[in-house]
């Protein structure tokens, strides 16, 4: 048993799950006195930068599964930030837009997250993080799903 565990170490999944978890804790308690977390603040900037999407659109956009997404949005309608309604196209097809509220949340949030940002690429070095960015996206880019 113990071989197996002393394998871990060299798991590409964990190291990457660990550290996601380390980083977003980090983001959630800059976030957190705007009631958000870092998805949901993900969510935010998505639909800010983007406008108006449809769910299927947002959830691929942020790689995240649908049921994911759901739950993220739940407290944000919730608190008013968004709102979801059906296409005018095709009534199957919901879309996702901020409301003013929104807008103003995020707006608020921002400064904070700017903070988070600067504070992790001091703490890892800036180079270090774009370096990271670049791989972590590459890596969302190989075809590993098929």
């Amino acid at each position: 048993m113990k071989a197996k565990a002393a394998g871990l170490g060299s798991c590409n999944c964990l190291s990457l799950r660990q550290a996601a978890r380390h980083v977003s804790q980090f983001y959630d308690q800059q976030l957190a006195p705007f009631g958000l977390t870092l998805n949901q603040y993900t969510i935010l900037v998505r639909l800010a930068v983007l406008g108006a999407a449809p769910i299927t659109a947002v959830a691929q956009d942020l790689v995240m599964d649908r049921t994911t997404l759901t739950r993220n949005l739940k407290p944000l309608q919730a608190a008013g930030l968004l709102t979801q309604k059906p296409s005018d196209s095709d009534r199957r097809s919901q879309y996702l837009s901020l409301t003013s509220r929104g807008e103003h949340v995020f707006a608020l949030a921002t400064p904070a997250w700017a903070a988070a940002q600067a504070r992790y690429e001091q703490e890892v070095g800036a180079g270090q993080a774009a370096a990271l960015r670049q791989l972590l996206h590459n890596v969302v880019q190989t075809p590993l799903l098929g």
